[in-house]
C-alpha cells in the first residue's frame, strides 16, 4: 500500500510540474513576442504615404456566460504601389473610417498613428 501512494505522489508532481511550465513557458512566450514586436516597431522609420482603406474588420473576445467581452479593431490599407498594411487601432479612430476612403496614412511598423482623410483625385 505504502508503494501505490509513493507512485501516485509522483505522478502528481510530475503532472502538475509539467502543467507549471506549460503555462509558464506560454506566458514567457506571449511577453518575449510582444517585447520583439514593441522593438522592431520602434526601430521602424514613420511613414506618411497616400493610401485608401480596403476593408475593416473586428475580433472579439469573450463576452459569454456574462463574462466581459474585449473587441479589436483593424484597418487595411493599400499604398498607390499596391502594398497592403493591416493596421490595429482604437475603437474611436476605426469608426471614422469607411472602404474606400482616400487619404494620407501615417504609421510605423505595424503601429498605426493617423490617417488623414483626402478628396481623391483619379479614379480607381
Amino acid at each position: 500500500m505504502l508503494l501505490w501512494f509513493d507512485d501516485q505522489f509522483l505522478f502528481g508532481s510530475v503532472f502538475i510540474t509539467i502543467i507549471f511550465f506549460i503555462v509558464f513557458g506560454s506566458i514567457a512566450f506571449i511577453v518575449v513576442k510582444g517585447i520583439i514586436s514593441w522593438s522592431k516597431n520602434n526601430s521602424s522609420p514613420i511613414l506618411t504615404v497616400p493610401a485608401k482603406v480596403v476593408t475593416k474588420r473586428t475580433n472579439i473576445r469573450g463576452g459569454s456566460n456574462n463574462t466581459g467581452a474585449s473587441t479589436s479593431y483593424y484597418v487595411t490599407f493599400e499604398e498607390l504601389n499596391g502594398e497592403r498594411h493591416e493596421l490595429k487601432m482604437n475603437g474611436h479612430d476605426y469608426g471614422l473610417l469607411v472602404d474606400g476612403d482616400f487619404g494620407i496614412l501615417t504609421y510605423q511598423g505595424t503601429r498605426y498613428h493617423s490617417f488623414n482623410r483626402r478628396k481623391k483625385e483619379s479614379s480607381d
